[in-house]
């Protein structure tokens, strides 16, 4: 069996609702980075749903656990999730990327409710949300640090100068999640620079590692019921994804990592395969 049809699974009413979010911020705004924002879906879903403590109204209560972007290309999926969970009105996706609109091209603490940290400059997030995590230790506090990369993204060396740091810290509130869906803006990642063997590697800097197929919601809320039990390390999770999932004609296809002009034909596509005709 190939490693797209291991995670060819399908995607329920919620998956495609979720991704119709998306298409309202992509139409809205007549750009976006479409690919990038699909293979992430069921992982923030995930976090959002089952996992993650917040207040939407109240969102920067102390207790709250933080969830960092770090990708933050892909940020029409985190807009999405955001918007359904009250952080803000639904009717605002629709100005994503217009002059003037709360949601940018990448996400904006401060201006956006829920956004945890600017991202965007690839490599930043690990290393603010690992000061995050650390300040919680100082302070014996209970909250934990949830941060999203991409695979192209660890790459950079602030990655592994942070994995050090967690690791030295014993910051078992820590928790690392790749979206591997294994192509960058340019080409394949494993042609641009190759991760393998990324789960030994990660092992190496001292994460309790672990992979799953990123699209499988009853994986991963195994998984991180799992890690509540997680003692003096920290956490890496390998989510195997597919680019542009849910979207036959974008699926694995470098051209729709990001799109600033949609066709008819396209957007008629893009309707069909969220159910809109």
């Amino acid at each position: 069996m190939s490693k797209n049809q291991e995670l060819s699974i399908k995607l329920d009413k919620r998956s495609l609702y979720l991704r119709s979010l998306v298409v309202d911020c992509l139409l809205g705004g007549g750009r976006g980075h479409m690919g990038s924002a699909m293979s992430l879906i069921e992982i923030l879903r995930v976090l959002y749903d089952k996992v993650l403590k917040f207040n939407p109204r109240k969102p920067r209560e102390s207790y709250r656990d933080r969830l960092i972007l770090s990708k933050g290309h892909g940020c029409l999926a985190l807009y999405a999730i955001l918007a359904d969970k009250n952080f803000f009105n639904k009717k605002v996706l629709k100005t994503s990327s217009r002059f003037n609109s709360i949601l940018g091209g990448h996400p904006e603490y401060g201006k956006v409710p829920g956004v945890e940290a600017s991202t965007g400059a690839l490599g930043h997030g690990p290393a603010i949300g690992m000061g995050m995590a650390l300040s919680c230790k100082l302070k014996k506090q209970k909250h934990r640090v949830f941060v999203v990369v991409g695979d192209g993204e660890i790459n950079e060396g602030s990655f592994w100068e942070t994995s050090m740091i967690a690791n030295k810290h014993k910051l078992d509130n820590f928790h690392i999640i790749i979206d591997y869906n294994k192509i960058q803006s340019y080409g394949k990642t494993y042609e641009v620079l190759n991760l393998e063997p990324l789960k030994e590697k990660l092992y190496s800097f001292g994460y309790n590692v672990s992979e799953v197929n990123g699209h499988d919601v009853k994986k991963l809320i195994k998984y991180f019921e799992k890690i509540k039990k997680n003692k003096n390390k920290p956490t890496a999770l390998i989510c195997h994804t597919i680019k542009g999932k849910g979207f036959s004609f974008a699926e694995n296809n470098p051209k729709w990592h990001h799109k600033n002009f949609f066709t008819d034909v396209e957007i008629d596509l893009i309707n069909k395969s969220i159910g809109k005709s």
